[in-house]
């Protein structure tokens, strides 16, 4: 994720239903384009679906377009639309190739609605939402401190709060849950003790306005998943496995860069982006910074590599996912194949760190 600073909203990253009935519509034919003579051959142009606005929280894809890896991977033309969105009625109606989500608003389509998606990796190593209060107001530091509070819950992430109060034994009916948007401006003005929030967003915003936050984050509380997930349509790993693993190599790429100059990157999403995607520069560095540390790298990416997702990750994913009443195996939500062949290789791209 990423900063969503001057307080513009936040991403819809919890639990998002696909329209009932909606068809599998991609396209059955190749993509690839047949190369001139004298140039190699392309895999076709690809398009993807950001989860949220286009700032730093997509770093790595802008990488990857401006230093030209998509390009060099093998890719044509690589188009992003803003979010935000889960993508999963966009992947299924075949209007994009890819999306970047998230496990809980996939796993809900493939058990509610038979859908046929797969994760195929995933740029967040951790599940970056957080109850966010001010610390000499809410100050909510533990699930328990909820009781007897308000806490603002955007309408997308509603399912997924309930799954926090249900994996902590919180009494629903013991709080009171106040719709809200994505301005935490109502947690500053004190209509709300509590808001769902970024880790690497909101709390840093608000904490930038003179506040001493408190944070608990889902992650520590019960809800380890990942997310920003590279998610497709099973038809794509069967049809376009090249595309999608040209994609990878790129992705990859410009994670690393992403990774290793968080403040390129916040300055890359203002060049390409404006300051509308991204007004403060210096909170943008911030949240950069802390995406980079906190939810994009771990022990299992050091070994690893970027985006991978361990057996553990896969299983607390699962874990998490029936905690919220979605009842999956493992195999059914991801398909890390096309990751293990890209590192195969191309085993160089696991040492990202400079």
């Amino acid at each position: 994720m990423s900063t969503r600073f001057s307080f513009t909203a936040r991403r819809k990253a919890a639990l998002t239903f696909a329209a009932a009935g909606v068809v599998l519509a991609l396209a059955g034919c190749s993509s690839a384009t047949p190369a001139a003579e004298g140039e190699a051959e392309s895999l076709g142009d690809l398009s993807l679906q950001l989860s949220w606005i286009k700032n730093e929280e997509f770093a790595g894809e802008f990488f990857a377009l401006d230093k030209g890896y998509y390009a060099d991977a093998g890719l044509g033309e690589v188009t992003m639309t803003a979010g935000p969105s889960t993508g999963s009625a966009e992947l299924l109606s075949g209007t994009v190739d890819v999306a970047l989500s998230d496990a809980v608003s996939i796993g809900t389509v493939v058990a509610g609605e038979e859908a046929p998606l797969k994760i195929i990796g995933a740029t967040f190593q951790k599940n970056p939402f957080t109850i966010l209060s001010i610390a000499d107001a809410g100050n909510i530091m533990t699930p328990e401190d909820m009781v007897g509070k308000k806490i603002g819950v955007q309408a997308s992430n509603t399912s997924l709060f309930e799954a926090l109060l249900a994996v902590n034994d919180i009494d629903p009916a013991s709080l009171e849950i106040v719709p809200v948007q994505y301005d935490p401006s109502v947690l500053i003005n004190g209509d709300v003790d509590g808001f769902v929030a970024y880790l690497t967003n909101e709390s840093i915003s608000v904490a930038a306005q003179g506040y001493e936050v408190t944070n608990l984050p889902f992650a520590d509380n019960g809800l380890p998943f990942v997310a920003e997930t590279v998610t497709v349509t099973d038809q794509t790993i069967a049809e376009d496995r090249e595309k999608l693993k040209a994609f990878l190599v790129a992705e990859i790429q410009g994670w690393t860069d992403a990774v290793n100059d968080p403040d390129a990157a916040a300055e890359l999403a203002l060049e390409l982006n404006g300051e509308e995607a991204v007004p403060d520069i210096e909170a943008s560095k911030a949240g950069a910074a802390a995406q980079a540390e906190l939810l994009v790298v771990s022990d299992e990416t050091a070994e690893n590599g970027l985006f991978t997702i361990s057996e553990d990750l896969q299983a607390e994913t699962i874990s998490t996912l029936a905690a919220a009443g979605i009842e999956l195996e493992a195999s059914d939500l991801f398909d890390l194949s096309l990751l293990d062949e890209v590192y195969e290789e191309n085993p160089e791209l696991i040492a990202y760190s400079e």
